[in-house]
């Protein structure tokens, strides 16, 4: 079996997992799923769940693209790469609930490969968490999950990739994070292939014990319609994250991928409003204030 079908039976494998616990943690809606085909090379499936109890819309898409040429966004930071055939393959998903002290998240896992006489491969992904009414207690146990992958290859990885994260969800326009982060690591093939594929797996089979105690613990909070506001002015900075800056989105778009399936991930609902700050002093000014920032969330914890 070649690298590529390895970790696309992992990935396909890591889709129905992730989809099945959801629509037992909604335990109303269900994924409706949509196969599709690229013209180009490839394909791959869609899963949306929509209008839930627990989950406003869930999207969680698996994809194995391939073609004669890779796309500018992928090459960015790999010039050598240019021109050169590619596969990609993997797992994005995006979580928008219900409520709004419970988070949205968004989680991806990847493997490339370009080139074909002595093809270069590596991995990518992450997952982070965007609260609108956070809990200290959820952040904490967040990051502790995002160090538990991290710490079996190697004690730099953790500090690497949760400053790499910081970094790369940041909105540049509004000089803000998009939340409180967790893992961003892209690149990853200097462990060999067996141990780098072992920490995506590690990093993918704990994104939903990372998650669901969070979700478990906040789904029943009562809320209004002020709480409602602020969740679907916040959405705006997800979209507009996404539609600027995102490398997943970028690559979909320019290697020729299925619009429907790369724009899932944005919110059923979301609204704007011009120039809007926080009342001094209140829960939303505390989002801004304690946690739009980069903090060391563990260590903090320890001091």
């Amino acid at each position: 079996m070649s690298h590529i079908d390895e970790v696309k039976d992992y990935l396909a494998s890591l889709q129905n997992r992730i989809c099945a616990e959801l629509e037992t943690l909604d335990g109303k809606a269900t994924f409706a799923r949509d196969a599709w085909d690229r013209p180009d090379g490839g394909g791959g499936e869609s899963r949306v769940l929509a209008g839930g109890d627990v989950f406003e819309k869930a999207g969680v898409g698996f994809s194995h693209v391939f073609g004669k040429q890779m796309p500018p966004s992928a090459t960015k930071n790999r010039p050598d790469l240019a021109g050169k055939a590619f596969q990609a393959v993997g797992v994005s998903l995006v979580l928008h609930p219900n409520n709004p002290y419970v988070p949205t998240t968004h989680a991806n896992f990847r493997f490339f490969t370009a080139g074909e006489r002595k093809p270069v491969w590596w991995f990518g992904g992450g997952f982070d968490l965007t609260p609108y009414y956070p809990f200290h207690d959820d952040v904490v146990h967040w990051h502790t999950v995002a160090k538990s992958v991290c710490d079996p290859f190697g004690e730099d990885l953790y500090p690497r990739y949760k400053q790499w994260c910081d970094e790369y969800f940041f909105l540049k326009h509004r000089d803000e994070p998009r939340g409180v982060g967790g893992l961003f690591f892209d690149d990853v093939n200097e462990l060999g292939f067996e141990r780098s594929f072992e920490f995506v797996r590690t990093a993918g089979d704990s994104f939903l014990p990372a998650y669901q105690p969070i979700v478990k613990r906040r789904v029943s909070h009562p809320y209004g319609e002020r709480q409602r506001d602020f969740q679907l002015y916040r959405r705006g900075r997800y979209v507009e994250f996404n539609l600027i800056y995102d490398r997943g989105t970028l690559f979909g778009l320019q290697s020729g991928g299925r619009t429907e399936s790369i724009l899932m991930s944005l919110p059923p609902q979301v609204r704007w409003a011009y120039n809007w700050h926080p009342e001094p002093g209140s829960p939303e000014e505390v989002l801004y204030t304690d946690y739009l920032r980069a903090r060391d969330w563990l260590g903090e914890e320890k001091s």
